[in-house]
């Protein structure tokens, strides 16, 4: 065989490269090859900047200066082994140095090297370098993950399917919320001289004020109603037993009211909106009836102001707190689960949507319903003769007693202490509610409701109430609530 004949080459006196002509067989390119060949360029540097010391292709900034990786690891290798003494140029020091020549004068190129401005003292050992590049293997690896995590964090968003349940829920939040966002313009300040500490020696809390109890029960009612007229827009709830309906509003009533109450916390008054209409303080509400309750929803409202919550992330809170499957005494356990799972998941894919700045938000935003449990359960053991709400129990054995205003169709609405200090509600005989909401209503108040008043007018008046009574046929109803007169004309 016959090979092509050689092309020698004399580009400089001091080397020789040898080079076969066109038409000889290149070894075939590799991957490896070609990756290695592409030189990397970083961001800062135009595409052809040259190498201050000898005029090569440069590849970033090496020492404080821009080089070559040749010259870079010609300064590095010299300042780690002390090879500076050992240099000696053979030209007097007058050596040019370029690409071609910087390997024949190491002296030379050394004292360019720092004539230029390469820092000697930037140079590490061994140690220090395997440590550094420790550090950026290490920052590296972090950035990595960083952008797997948004990457699978911007997956998780809402499918159109939970959109559509995020905005029913949404929606039924807002139709049943007092006041919407304009709870700051339309509230009204409970006078200061209501609900002041006691002047005696008992402690804050322990006695009620009574005017200030007198304002709080008026709004107890509506803010009842709102929250089963909340849970009626969800089709899913409404969908399950009647039973199990009761059981879980029995259950949520308080938890909910108090998120309401909490999410409208204002910090620069420092005071709770009660039913998007009376803003109270923390002493008003102890002293009103709640005692060590109103602590513990005042520190959940300081605690959720940080979280800047919006009106889905409220809603999606109530109906996760609503489809508790773990109340006691609910025979649809597994089919609530997955309804709660529902809200659960496009709530966490909100969550995701949102982006919120406070970290690990989703785990502690779970754990306000953990709070909420708290805050239900110190108003269940509270009880005693000035508990405004001695009634509601977390297990849902007992409601509040009030009345639970079921839709709009009862109209004129008075309440009062009883006799037995429980709450009096005068509705009109003449609307009574109808069909589904019979049995609803009474599940909600055959538990626990101490008289009913049934009327033929209506009652204008506080002043009036204690006439009506008068007149008016009483019913009492126990916690069975079988064979009264209010069940077999309002409930059959």
């Amino acid at each position: 065989h016959r090979f092509p004949r050689a092309k020698v080459s004399t580009n400089s006196p001091h080397r020789q490269t040898t080079q076969y002509s066109e038409n000889a067989k290149n070894p075939r390119p590799t991957s490896q090859t070609l990756q290695a060949s592409v030189r990397y360029i970083p961001s800062y540097l135009d595409k052809d900047e040259l190498c201050v010391v000898c005029g090569d292709k440069a590849t970033g900034y090496h020492y404080r200066c821009i080089t070559c990786e040749g010259c870079k690891g010609f300064f590095r290798r010299t300042i780690q082994k002390n090879l500076n003494p050992t240099y000696a140029c053979k030209y007097e020091g007058k050596c040019v140095i370029d690409k071609v020549t910087r390997n024949q004068c190491q002296e030379c190129r050394f004292k360019k090297c720092i004539a230029v401005g390469m820092a000697t003292d930037l140079v590490l050992d061994d140690s220090k370098r395997l440590a550094k590049r420790k550090l950026i293997e290490e920052n590296r690896e972090r950035r990595r993950r960083e952008e797997l995590q948004k990457t699978a964090w911007d997956r998780l968003e809402p499918t159109q399917e939970e959109w559509d349940l995020i905005r029913m829920v949404t929606e039924a939040h807002m139709a049943t919320n007092a006041q919407g966002n304009h709870w700051k313009q339309k509230r009204k300040f409970l006078p200061e001289d209501i609900g002041q500490a006691s002047t005696d020696n008992a402690p804050e809390g322990s006695k009620v004020d009574i005017e200030a109890f007198s304002q709080f029960t008026k709004i107890i009612t509506p803010a009842i109603t709102r929250v089963v007229d909340f849970a009626k827009k969800l089709p899913m709830f409404c969908e399950l037993p009647c039973e199990d309906q009761i059981i879980l509003l029995k259950g949520c009533c308080m938890e909910i009211m108090s998120l309401r109450a909490a999410v409208r916390y204002d910090p620069e008054s420092e005071t709770l909106t009660l039913n998007g209409e009376m803003a109270v303080t923390r002493g008003q509400l102890k002293n009103g009836g709640l005692g060590v309750v109103s602590d513990a929803i005042f520190d959940l409202g300081v605690s959720l102001s940080s979280f800047n919550l919006d009106d889905s992330e409220v809603a999606l809170l109530q109906a996760v707190i609503l489809l508790s499957s773990d109340r006691p005494g609910l025979t649809s356990v597994e089919r609530i689960e997955r309804c709660q799972e529902e809200f659960l998941l496009a709530f966490e894919h909100y969550i995701n949507y949102r982006k919120h700045k406070v970290a690990h938000f989703w785990p502690k935003l779970l754990m306000k319903v953990t709070d909420l449990r708290i805050v239900c359960r110190v108003a269940a053991r509270s009880g005693g003769p000035g508990g405004l709400i001695p009634g509601m129990d977390l297990e849902g054995e007992q409601l509040l007693r009030v009345h639970v205003v079921e839709g709009t169709q009862v109209g004129q609405l008075e309440q009062q202490f009883g006799e037995d200090g429980g709450l009096v509600g005068v509705v009109l005989g003449d609307e009574a509610p109808q069909g589904a909401d019979k049995r609803l209503l009474q599940g909600l108040h055959g538990v626990h409701v101490s008289w009913w008043a049934l009327v033929t007018e209506p009652i204008t008046s506080s002043s009036l109430l204690s006439d009506a009574l008068g007149e008016a046929e009483l019913v009492s109803i126990d916690a069975a609530g079988s064979g009264s007169k209010l069940e077999s004309d309002w409930l059959e």
